[in-house]
């Protein structure tokens, strides 16, 4: 039996998920985007939060460009949409993604760990979408989610001259939140992925559902609706706990 193309280990509240297509250095094929999209929309019970890696020295390395040759313009649309709705899910579906990178995080690679919550790059990690190289255009929400990270002027830039971003420069830049040495990415996503499960479930909820939808919204819109999430976060059980823990001072018991 053939190892599974989307590995998944389950360690209490955080579920390891491996893209595993070393011949390919993990090109998105619609069967990993697939099954991607089948642990996101039906994740196992008690899983909180997700670390996202790769295989034998790369992250993703973008769209398997074999699979696209003879797309029609109406099923590249499709099919355009449909990584649009997973990639949606990843980001709002209420799991915390922490992606550890390495290598290529490439095009529809970069499009995928855009749509995570935490990144983490090594010192081999490259960030680039060649697109233009290919005659192609982004499809996977890089417009919105890379755009929004490097500014629509500097992303322009990055696909008219197709450049490469080091570790380093991704974090400067806002494409990582991390920058580790070589082997150190999983490590570090597991300690800050145990420290997220132990949130308040409300409380990450918020934060991800909020945080990004606010800065669309107008000054004084944003302003309401934070207000909104506080009070919501700040009538729960579990904000009640943290402040009586704090008090106390010992850590909380959240649910």
């Amino acid at each position: 039996m053939s190892d599974p193309i989307l590995k998944v280990e389950i360690n209490g509240a955080i579920a390891t998920l491996t893209m595993n297509r070393p011949d390919k250095r993990n090109a998105m094929c619609e069967e990993l985007l697939v099954a991607l999209q089948d642990f996101y929309f039906a994740p196992p019970e008690g899983v909180r939060v997700v670390v996202l890696t790769g295989v034998q020295g790369h992250f993703c390395s973008g769209l398997d460009l074999s699979e696209h040759v003879h797309r029609s313009a109406e099923e590249n649309l499709y099919h355009s949409r449909h990584w649009h709705g997973v990639m949606e899910k990843i980001q709002f579906g209420g799991l915390i993604t922490v992606s550890a990178m390495f290598g290529a995080v490439i095009g529809g690679g970069l499009e995928l760990a855009a749509a995570t919550h935490v990144r983490i790059a090594e010192a081999s990690t490259i960030f680039q979408l060649p697109e233009g190289r290919r005659g192609i255009f982004v499809g996977g929400g890089a417009t919105a989610r890379v755009g929004r990270l490097l500014g629509p002027d500097r992303m322009t830039e990055m696909m008219l001259t197709g450049r490469k971003y080091s570790s380093d420069e991704g974090l400067a830049l806002g494409l990582a939140h991390y920058s580790v040495g070589e082997g150190e990415s999983q490590d570090l996503a597991q300690t800050l992925a145990g420290k997220i499960s132990r949130n308040a479930p409300m409380s990450n909820y918020l934060m991800v559902q909020s945080i990004s939808r606010i800065n669309d919204m107008s000054h004084s819109d944003g302003l309401f609706t934070e207000s909104l999430a506080a009070a919501l976060s700040q009538t729960t059980p579990d904000a009640e706990e943290g402040l009586r823990a704090f008090l106390e001072k010992r850590a909380p018991k959240f649910r």
